[in-house]
């Protein structure tokens, strides 16, 4: 790295130009890109998970869990979601991020919806879901006045 006010070589990490005494904490840091956006997050568990995983070996929980996560995932994604991540048997998703759509808070209504339905129908499977089932949302403020009537 160079000076730039006296263009000499510097020997080293330095606050100032050893040779001018130019300040040099003001180098420019790599650029990040930053930007705000307006999300809704779905968190979906399974309720008494916890309690019934205890239980078993942890082969059964992940052979348990795995075809689950792929039903949630491929859910959330027909609905335009991203998986940000899954912890057990919870998964949070992001509506909204990285891709923004006007309608991501519905989006993530009906991947909700889906969600609990595709898990209910499975009777007689492990993915039974209405009452054993947890599916939580935040919306943000600015569209809480959703549904909107459609004509």
């Amino acid at each position: 790295m160079t000076c730039p006010a006296c263009g000499k070589e510097l020997p080293g990490e330095f606050p100032f130009c050893p040779f001018c005494g130019t300040p040099l904490s003001e180098r420019s840091a790599p650029f990040v890109h930053e930007e705000r956006k307006v999300v809704s997050v779905l968190f979906c568990d399974l309720v008494g998970f916890t309690r019934r995983a205890e239980q078993l070996d942890p082969e059964d929980v992940s052979a348990f869990l795995s075809p689950y996560h792929e039903r949630v995932r491929s859910e959330l994604e027909r609905h335009g979601g991203t998986v940000e991540k899954f912890i057990g048997d919870a998964v949070m998703a992001l509506f909204g991020a990285p891709t923004a759509h006007e309608d991501d808070p519905e989006r993530a209504v009906r991947a909700t919806l889906a969600i609990r339905t595709r898990t209910r129908c499975r009777s007689g499977s492990r993915y039974r879901a209405g009452r054993r089932s947890s599916v939580s949302m935040l919306v943000p403020r600015q569209v809480r006045g959703w549904p909107r009537e459609t004509s």
